[in-house]
């Protein structure tokens, strides 16, 4: 836990989030799950749960065998050329599938963990009392 981190978090304030000198507050802040963030890696099983069945039934051959071969992988980049590749094979669709993705591809996190500081998802007001008198 890298507490001079969270010291200048609380101190400067660089996503002017209010905090207020409260132990219990600025935790809450800290811990608030309101910020957007693009995810680095999807799952082919998350790709696959978004693909709207009428997309799917659409799709010619050629097109559901790239698909298959996407989503039976782990590690999709779902800004790269993962994505590029899942949209080429999908152009025509009128379902939600893109849609969906285009959601499911950003994620919702705290202050706390988009921090990265070594406290996790979440910071108790012990750890923001024990960060203002380090």
């Amino acid at each position: 836990m890298n507490f001079l981190a969270l010291q200048s978090e609380l101190a400067v304030d660089p996503q002017a989030l209010g905090y207020t000198g409260s132990d219990t507050g600025d935790a809450a802040l800290l811990n608030a799950v309101n910020r957007p963030r693009n995810r680095a890696v999807m799952s082919g099983k998350e790709i696959k749960d978004a693909i709207d069945t009428d997309d799917w039934d659409s799709r010619t051959d050629a097109q559901k065998q790239i698909i298959l071969a996407l989503v039976n992988r782990d590690d999709l980049d779902p800004f790269g050329i993962d994505q590029h590749i899942f949209q080429e094979a999908m152009t025509g669709a009128t379902g939600t599938t893109i849609a969906t993705l285009a959601a499911t591809r950003v994620e919702t996190i705290s202050r706390i963990r988009e921090l990265d500081i070594g406290f996790g998802d979440v910071v108790s007001e012990g750890h923001v009392a024990k960060a203002r008198v380090t």
